[in-house]
């Protein structure tokens, strides 16, 4: 499990969608979870940086555990997802502040995501509303945003939560240039 997460932790951090001790992840095993520790570097990770702890209830390492400890257990209580992803890639954060959702205008965007749900709190860093807000959301969604703050994906497995938040950074970055170069969505210059 370690290589797991140090593998996926580290490609997060070279994809540049966490800063050197943002976001986290975990996963789910039976009516236990394994979710980063608060502050962890996740590019260098080690043993000591996984901290398991109840789904339902608190235990003696709960304090060291992510701040976002409680979205990971809500998400789990409401969806399928056995692994979650938090990020804050710059592009999609930039997006969220544009409007409830994000379209994708690439092929992959809209092969993958059709659309990203974006969700506005008052509180965004494990606050309760989000743990209310965002699980109804992931049931139906691979991959939603919190305005201002950041991803949450789901998956069977660590790998596929980070396909989706890598690919959800990739889409809002070509929104992003396109609308750099001044296009609308499905518009093209016969110039290039």
């Amino acid at each position: 499990m370690l290589e797991q997460f140090r593998k996926f932790g580290r490609e997060l951090f070279l994809q540049g969608v966490n800063s050197s001790h943002s976001g986290n992840i975990s996963v789910r095993m039976g009516d236990r979870i394994v979710i980063t520790r608060r502050g962890s570097m996740l590019s260098d990770l080690s043993e000591r940086d996984l901290i398991e702890t109840g789904l339902e209830e608190d235990d003696s390492h709960i304090v060291l555990a992510s701040t976002e400890v409680k979205i990971h257990r809500a998400i789990y209580r409401a969806t399928s997802a056995l692994a979650v992803v938090h990020a804050h890639p710059p592009a999609a954060v930039a997006l969220s502040f544009t409007g409830d959702s994000i379209r994708p205008i690439d092929t992959e965007g809209i092969y993958y995501f059709k659309s990203i749900p974006v969700i506005a709190t008052e509180l965004t860093v494990g606050s309760d509303e989000v743990a209310e807000k965002l699980p109804p959301v992931l049931a139906d969604y691979k991959v939603a945003l919190l305005r201002g703050h950041g991803s949450f994906a789901v998956g069977q497995m660590l790998e596929e939560a980070f396909q989706w938040t890598s690919s959800l950074e990739a889409t809002c970055r070509v929104i992003l240039f396109a609308r750099m170069l001044g296009l609308e969505a499905g518009e093209a210059s016969e110039e290039w």
